[in-house]
Formats: structure tokens, C-alpha cells, sequence
């Protein structure tokens, strides 16, 4: 279905009865809903949630900005490394207005949000901009934004805003699942023909790649979103793996440090994706937050919080059960 969210079109999947608890999915960078693995949907239907997730503007279904024109993603890079302000085509915060929008146009007074990558910044915008709406908040593989954090290396940088050498389907899948290869975990890599298959469904569904350009310039724009996360109230869960090349596990320990109460569990072997192999892990941390949010705020209201972050690390788990 489509909805109407902050005045534009979100294209949005709706899985589960209405009457449970709702578990709202914000996927990263130039991904569309459809990156969210299904086995992951299904654990989290299984659990006993109602599961939205939807395309983020200028990807997927959602609405193009395409008049906005091609962003000077160099320039953008360059200012932002000087620590020069940046004027993106739209915000983070837009973004997450577009969120809690969709929350709106479903009628849902409060989920659990969970963001990876650009996602988890988004949600952590949402935790700010809509406190009484947030049940809980997960930030996955994702960054506080704040300046002196490390960064990928220069060659994956590069390889993010490369295009294809040559046009066609063809050529797109194969320079994307090159891409995605290289940021992966290591050791828990998806089969090459499993990812070429999604990468291809995907493209089939929208090609849109001055999108992702547009909302990397945001992310490069987001610069004073770390200096207001100590506002955030919801319990809030920070998973990242310590082999993630693209968002280096340091921002992750960073946005726990500035969240009150923030809990981190770094998952070994995990690099900048969802891998197959690791989802058991990935959801029984997740829902094992939810439950635990839900009767903290049942027990003692949503103000009450912890003082410090908890840092853990997540043995994986071979429990197929959220």
C-alpha cells in the first residue's frame, strides 16, 4: 500500500494483525523495504508483533526527488571533512518526519523502532522528535554522527559513490553485490547467487541510484544530531559488529555512550549487513529488548531509565526462536 506521510507518497508493508504490538522497520542507505530479510519478518511475526517497514523517500515506491537535481557528493564530502556546514536537498529529520508520518497514516500510537545504518541515525531522530511514540529504539551498524569518529576506509568510500561502468541490469547487480561482499561479515556471507537474486528483484522493483546520492548528502549534513541524543528517553538498544568496515564499531560504542541508559551488544563476526547466519542472534537480541522495555515501562513508566550504557558482547546463538 501507499500512504500519505509529511505530504509525499511512502510505499509501506503491513504484516500482522493490528492488534499487537507494533515493531516499525527503517532501512539504510539506498535500500528499499525489500532489503529487510524475510526470515527476519517472519521471527518477529512469530514473536507476536504486527511489522511495518516502508521505503524512505527517493527509494523504492516511495517519491522521487528528482527535481532537486544530482548532489555534488565530492563538494558535500570535502565541506563536511573541513567541518563546513552542508545544505542537503532534504534532512535526516525530514526523514524521520516521514516515519513518524507513516505511524500517523496507519493509526498506530507507538511502536518499537528499529533503524540500520542511515536507519538507525533516522530512528534515533524519531526517538528525539516523537518520545511519547517510541516504545523502545534499536540503532543497528549505525553512528551517533559525531565529528572524530573513524570512518571506512578511502577505497570503500570511493566504492560507495562508484557507478557502474557500463548500464544495464546486468552490470548494476554485479558492481552492487561487489559492493556488498566487501562491507559483509567476513565469515558469514550470504551465497553470491542468493545475493545476486535479491540485488536483481530489487532492481527490477526500482533502479533509482541519484536517490541514494541525495540521501547520503544528508547524512554528511546531520553534523548536531550527537550533541542531542542524551535527550532520547526510550530504552534504547545499540547492536553492532566489530567487523563492520564501512561504520567502524567505534560509533556504535559512541551512540550507546550518549543515549542514558543505552545497552551495546557487539555481535563477533558481524560486518555492514544482515547476514543470513546471523539473524537468530539479531532477533533474540531484538525481541528480548522489546519484552524487556515493555515491562520496564509496565513496572515504572517511561521516565524511569538507567544512568550509563551496558556494554555486552553477543556470543551468536544457534536458537532459530525470537
Amino acid at each position: 500500500m501507499k500512504v500519505q506521510s509529511n505530504k509525499i507518497s511512502i510505499k509501506v508493508e503491513d504484516s500482522g494483525d493490528t492488534s499487537r504490538p507494533v515493531v516499525l522497520l527503517i532501512m539504510g542507505l539506498g535500500m528499499q523495504l525489500t532489503s529487510w530479510p524475510e526470515p527476519l519478518v517472519a521471527h518477529l511475526l512469530e514473536a507476536g508483533y504486527r511489522v511495518v517497514r516502508f521505503d524512505n523517500r527517493d527509494i523504492g515506491l516511495s517519491s522521487h526527488f528528482d527535481q532537486l537535481g544530482r548532489p555534488k557528493v565530492a563538494w558535500a564530502a570535502l565541506r563536511t571533512g573541513l567541518g563546513l556546514p552542508v545544505r542537503p536537498p532534504y534532512t535526516l529529520s525530514d526523514m524521520s518526519a516521514d516515519a513518524i508520518g507513516v505511524l500517523d497514516a496507519l493509526h498506530i500510537k507507538k511502536a518499537h523502532v528499529v533503524g540500520v545504518s542511515m536507519g538507525g541515525m533516522i530512528a534515533q531522530r524519531v526517538a528525539m522528535a516523537a518520545p511519547t511514540r517510541v516504545l523502545s529504539l534499536t540503532s543497528i551498524m549505525s553512528s551517533s554522527g559525531a565529528r572524530g569518529l573513524p570512518t571506512a576506509r578511502a577505497d570503500i568510500s570511493l566504492a560507495m559513490i562508484r557507478r557502474p561502468t557500463t548500464p544495464g541490469k546486468q552490470a548494476s547487480v554485479e558492481h552492487t553485490v561487489k559492493l556488498l561482499r566487501r562491507i559483509g561479515s567476513p565469515n558469514h556471507l550470504n551465497p553470491v547467487e542468493l545475493m545476486r537474486d535479491r540485488v536483481g528483484q530489487n532492481y527490477d522493483r526500482s533502479f533509482h541510484p541519484v536517490g541514494t546520492l541525495r540521501q547520503m548528502v544528508a547524512i554528511m549534513a546531520d553534523t548536531e544530531r550527537a550533541h542531542h541524543l542524551h535527550k532520547i528517553t526510550a530504552p534504547t538498544l545499540v547492536i553492532h559488529g566489530n567487523e563492520d568496515p564501512l561504520v567502524p564499531h567505534a560509533c556504535g560504542v559512541d551512540t550507546a555512550k550518549r543515549i542514558p541508559g543505552a545497552k551495546l551488544v557487539t555481535i563477533p563476526g558481524m560486518g555492514h549487513d544482515l547476514a543470513l547466519s546471523l539473524l537468530p542472534t539479531l532477533c533474540a537480541t531484538m525481541c528480548n529488548h522489546f519484552a524487556q522495555a515493555t515491562a520496564k515501562r509496565k513496572k515504572a513508566g517511561p521516565a524511569a531509565h538507567a544512568t550509563g550504557p551496558a556494554l555486552i558482547a553477543c556470543e551468536p546463538s544457534t536458537d532459530t526462536s525470537c
